[in-house]
C-alpha cells in the first residue's frame, strides 16, 4: 500500500477522535471508539477485517461508538466524521440515515448536498454535488443518555486516481 494513504487513514481517524473529544469533554463522560474495517465480499456474505492499510478499490468501513458513562444525559452531542483524501464517500451507507456532509468540514447539510449552476443558455439549475467532493459527515445525535451508547457508520471506497497523486 501507498504510505500516503495509510498516513491520511490514520489521520482520519486521529482527527474523528479529535472532534469528537470536544464533544466528549462538554458531555462529561461521553466516550468514543473508533474502528476503520476493510470490507471483504464472500459469495454469499460480507466479511469486515481490521484495516491497518488501504488498497485502491477496496471499501472502508468507519464505526464511531459513543458511549455515555456519566451519570448525566450529554446534550448537544454531534459525531464528525472526515472523509479522507483519496477516498469517496458511499452513498447509502451511512447509519443512522439522518446525516449531513461538508465540502469543506464546516458548513454541514443534509444528504445530498446541492448546488445552483448555470447551464449553457444562462438558466439556474439546482444539482447535485458528486459525493467524490464530500470532505466529511457528521449525525446530529442530539441527547444520549446515560449509561446509553449510539454509534455511526459509513463507508469510504479507496480510488486509484487520487492514490497516485497523493504519492507524489
Amino acid at each position: 500500500m501507498h504510505r500516503s494513504i495509510r498516513t491520511a487513514l490514520a489521520a482520519a481517524l486521529g482527527a474523528t477522535v479529535l472532534v469528537t473529544a470536544a464533544f466528549a469533554a462538554a458531555g462529561g463522560g461521553v466516550t468514543v471508539e473508533l474502528t476503520a474495517n476493510r470490507v471483504l465480499k464472500t459469495q454469499d456474505r460480507e466479511v469486515l477485517s481490521p484495516a491497518a492499510e488501504a488498497h485502491p478499490g477496496e471499501t472502508l468501513e468507519y464505526r464511531a461508538v459513543y458511549r455515555n458513562d456519566s451519570g448525566n444525559e450529554a446534550r448537544g452531542l454531534a459525531a464528525t466524521l472526515p472523509i479522507p483524501r483519496g477516498t469517496t464517500y458511499m452513498p447509502g451507507t451511512a447509519s443512522p440515515r439522518r446525516v449531513e456532509a461538508s465540502l469543506d468540514g464546516i458548513t454541514f447539510a443534509p444528504i445530498p448536498l446541492t448546488r445552483r449552476v448555470r447551464t449553457s443558455d444562462g438558466r439556474m439549475v439546482v444539482r447535485e454535488v458528486p459525493v467524490s467532493e464530500y470532505r466529511a459527515l457528521r449525525w446530529p445525535l442530539g441527547t444520549l443518555p446515560k449509561s446509553q451508547v449510539r454509534t455511526v457508520i459509513a463507508r469510504v471506497r479507496i480510488q486509484s486516481a487520487e492514490v497516485a497523486a497523493l504519492t507524489r
